[in-house]
């Protein structure tokens, strides 16, 4: 998913809000795009040790990526690393749930603090996590110190934000969503730089990489439901970057009692695409 948990810094009473939001958008993007996480994991598995003991999850939010290495590395402890109490109580509860309790550990810890003490690994997964953190160079020298020789580093990046909508949606003018991109371009939403020279100065052997496209066309039943909370997520950014009238046509989408409204309709796709590097530590 795109914007995880762990460097998102609020302050006051909304904390909590903005954290559950969040929180119930990753479970949303783990079941619109479950399939595109079991595809990217088998390409893992491709390059990772013949036998993965310990597994971690950077920034692991809900846990989407965490089940999903679990089940492909069906020996392996997972660790996943949060800052947020709230993500990490919610991934326990999930675990739980589908019975991958007791191969799941949660550490809650802060990668611009610090990186935890959890002990030799064998495979890091960073899934759009590390363009957040304040010094990726140093958080990528402390994962390479914590790999096994042989171990492998994941990252992942969406190479653009998701797209939901036809280009006209009925309402004001058409291109909606493409305005939207740019402003969030413009704010600098989900940039991220070519990881592949940080890894190499940080050691790493780039194993490969590769893109992965995202579409799902006819779109799940939980489309609307996740391009609703996903616009509304990125809503209070776009209230000075957007003309009146996109913002006007938005708001009527995010309605919930509009015939128009994201809830309702069904000419909604989900479309996206993001890049991956295996590094491995020699």
């Amino acid at each position: 998913m795109t914007q995880h948990s762990q460097h998102h810094h609020h302050s006051g009473g909304q904390v909590h809000d903005n954290e559950a939001g969040l929180a119930d958008l990753l479970d949303l993007d783990a079941e619109v795009l479950g399939s595109y996480l079991d595809e990217v994991t088998e390409w893992v598995g491709q390059h990772a040790p013949d036998v993965a003991g310990t597994v971690v999850d950077v920034g692991a939010g809900t846990g989407t990526g965490s089940q999903a290495l679990a089940r492909r590395f069906r020996t392996a402890v997972v660790v996943a690393i949060d800052r947020s109490a709230l993500m990490l109580t919610r991934l326990q509860a999930a675990a739980r749930g589908k019975g991958l309790g007791d191969r799941l550990r949660v550490v809650q810890a802060d990668l611009d603090v610090a990186w935890p003490a959890v002990g030799a690994v064998d495979l890091v997964w960073a899934a759009s996590s590390l363009h957040e953190v304040a010094d990726p160079d140093r958080v990528f020298r402390d994962v390479y110190a914590a790999l096994n020789s042989g171990g492998l580093l994941v990252v992942i990046e969406m190479d653009a934000l998701p797209r939901f909508l036809p280009d006209d949606v009925g309402l004001g003018r058409p291109g909606l969503e493409s305005r939207c991109h740019e402003a969030l371009a413009q704010a600098n939403w989900n940039s991220h730089p070519n990881w592949r020279p940080h890894l190499e100065r940080a050691g790493f052997e780039i194993a490969e990489q590769r893109s992965f496209t995202i579409e799902a066309s006819p779109a799940p039943p939980s489309t609307g439901r996740y391009a609703h909370a996903y616009l509304r997520h990125i809503r209070s950014a776009l209230d000075s970057r957007l003309a009146s009238e996109d913002l006007d046509t938005l708001d009527h989408l995010l309605a919930d009692d509009n015939p128009n409204s994201l809830l309702r309709r069904g000419d909604l796709t989900v479309r996206g695409s993001r890049t991956a590097w295996a590094a491995r530590r020699p």
